[in-house]
């Protein structure tokens, strides 16, 4: 059998690992984790019984038929709405931006139709290419709205001014000219029954796998197997030769309390004298359950630091530059395969890293049946 090594044991890695074991490979899979799933990492909270989501929310969505038929043979997916909610200017507002939230800002009480004319007009149309946040911000939802829910979180959240920020961000959140609070449009959306470490552990429970955990791996290892398929930071591979990808990652303050905290699962706080950008409560994401107790995370964003966990990926001009210069470095490796969020430095959805994963596992196994080399990069991560 040929010998793989999986570096990550989330589900890029978990996935990839899975799909080539049942092919007959054998895979040894490594993490320098303490644990299996990366950050979409369950477990439960030993004084509440609570399933608490340790580095932060995941809630499960996708259009994917392939990929909702993937997971749940792994777990019984629970039905699951996320309805998030926004603390701004000291009212709690309903988000994504809807019909509600349109009305409870402006004090009116618009129709669908109305409500599209009247934001229309707050648009600055003098933006004809929105390049930036906020330009993206003004031309589309106006000054009012951008200063009450964006503004304030967007500093917060990224450590930036909104002007120096992309668009492409700001146009990954839908406006609803209607009462829908579902923050996805996706066609399934849910949380496993057991939660998403129970998932990883079954996905790597095959008899070719073997998982290597609170162990790193080394460049130096990939000669000892045919091939090596790396989820982890693209450029800690290299030993940050051209200088380090910039992240944010996440602090999280616990707080514990009786009952029921806030009502529902995720709150959000747009305002800049609020520290924290969002509060989690971990009970909601379980509603089948039933706890006495509840367990609260206030979260809080920052620079990520060398020896902090990376969330999301910054992605600014001289980060792409330097992007650039390790994707060329990695296309001149031999035998090694980028994949997932931290090895092609994007922000993915569970969905997307599960999808992309397939596919990765699908090109490899092509590439061996015609006796090809296996792609660097399944996806450009320059796009």
């Amino acid at each position: 059998m040929k010998k793989i090594a999986i570096v990550g044991a989330g589900f890029s890695g978990s996935v990839i690992a899975r799909e080539l074991a049942d092919r007959g490979y054998s895979v040894d899979v490594f993490d320098i984790r303490e644990h299996v799933a990366g950050n979409c990492y369950t477990a439960r909270d030993v004084e509440s019984g609570i399933m608490l989501h340790v580095y932060g929310p995941h809630i499960f969505h996708t259009s994917n038929e392939r990929v909702w038929e993937y997971v749940q043979r792994f777990d019984r997916f629970m039905p699951f709405i996320n309805r998030v909610k926004a603390h701004a200017r000291g009212e709690v507002f309903s988000m994504p931006i809807n019909l509600m939230t349109i009305n409870q800002l402006f004090k009116k009480q618009f129709a669908p139709a109305e409500a599209r004319d009247f934001i229309a007009e707050q648009g600055d149309q003098s933006i004809t290419e929105p390049r930036t946040f906020e330009d993206q911000a003004l031309r589309f939802v106006g000054r009012e709205i951008y200063e009450t829910f964006f503004r304030g979180y967007t500093r917060k959240q990224w450590g930036l001014e909104p002007s120096e920020l992309p668009a492409s961000i700001l146009k990954r959140l839908p406006v609803r000219f209607d009462y829908n609070d579902n923050y996805y449009g996706s066609k399934y959306q849910g949380i496993p029954e057991n939660g998403y470490t129970y998932i990883v552990e079954r996905i790597l429970d095959h008899e070719n796998i073997r998982v290597h955990l609170s162990t790193s791996f080394s460049r130096a290892q990939a000669a000892d197997y045919a091939h090596v398929f790396y989820s982890g930071p693209i450029d800690a591979w290299f030993d940050h030769t051209e200088g380090r990808l910039s992240y944010r990652t996440l602090d999280f303050e616990t707080v514990r309390a009786e009952g029921d905290y806030q009502g529902n699962p995720v709150i959000n706080y747009c305002d800049e004298n609020v520290p924290w950008t969002r509060v989690a409560e971990h009970k909601h994401f379980t509603p089948w359950e039933n706890h006495e107790k509840t367990v609260l995370f206030r979260e809080y964003s920052r620079l990520c630091g060398e020896s902090d966990t990376p969330y999301y990926p910054i992605r600014l001009v001289h980060d792409k530059a330097r992007l650039q210069r390790y994707v060329e470095l990695a296309k001149a490796e031999q035998g090694v395969t980028f994949v997932g969020r931290l090895g092609t430095y994007r922000y993915l959805d569970m969905h997307i890293t599960i999808a992309e994963a397939l596919d990765a596992a699908e090109q490899f196994l092509s590439a061996q049946d015609a006796g090809t080399p296996a792609p660097t990069f399944c996806i450009d991560p320059l796009a």
